[in-house]
């Protein structure tokens, strides 16, 4: 069986958007089998990002670097249209439990974080009047609402050092309690030893046997 007969054929009945949308879309769909408001909005900022920063997305190189503020199928819609993904190391979970991304151009350090607008669900009805439920009107107007009805975008700077993110390929070292090597930079100095996060004291798990 194929991805395509795969696909919950009855979301992509729902996919109303023009060109290139429709193709991000049908490319996030086939990694969920299914179609999804939270997509099509990951989607759409990840577009508007590249107008806002002047950039050609999705990207082929990794100039653009992307937070995105909760993970799901919304994180997978931002990543086919910039081509930043958590496997390239051009994207990070700020988990905030929101659904909203800041897009960093790493060249010269222009950010801007995309929203979706507060009332966006209350005017999802106005673009699609005759859906047959909210979920099914959230798909539809998200793929159709001019930008200024849909996302809010303001200008940020970071808090976070994007370059000690980033790192430098190669860097590699051994935490001298537990013998696990570390990459990335992530080591913790404590007392004078090379420690890794979780045996320096910041790990997010405890060992129970």
């Amino acid at each position: 069986m194929s991805v395509d007969e795969l696909i919950d054929t009855t979301s992509l009945e729902l996919l109303v958007a023009p060109a290139p949308l429709a193709d991000f879309l049908r490319q996030s769909s086939a990694m969920h089998r299914h179609l999804c408001p939270r997509q099509v909005l990951g989607a759409r900022m990840g577009m508007y990002a590249g107008e806002l920063l002047g950039l050609n997305l999705p990207q082929k190189n990794k100039r653009l670097y992307t937070f995105v503020e909760t993970d799901g199928c919304f994180a997978d819609g931002v990543s086919v249209t910039t081509g930043c993904w958590l496997g390239r190391r051009t994207m990070r979970l700020m988990d905030e439990g929101k659904v909203a991304a800041t897009f960093v151009d790493t060249q010269t350090g222009q950010a801007f974080r995309i929203a979706s607008r507060p009332n966006v669900r209350n005017l999802a009805r106005q673009y699609a009047p005759n859906a047959r439920s909210r979920w099914h009107a959230y798909l539809i107007a998200y793929q159709l609402m001019p930008l200024t009805d849909l996302l809010i975008a303001q200008p940020v700077t970071l808090t976070v050092d994007l370059k000690a993110i980033i790192s430098r390929n190669g860097l590699r070292t051994t935490c001298d309690h537990c013998g696990e090597e570390i990459i990335n930079a992530r080591e913790v100095v404590r007392d004078g030893q090379t420690l890794c996060r979780t045996c320096g004291g910041e790990g997010y798990y405890t060992i129970t046997g």
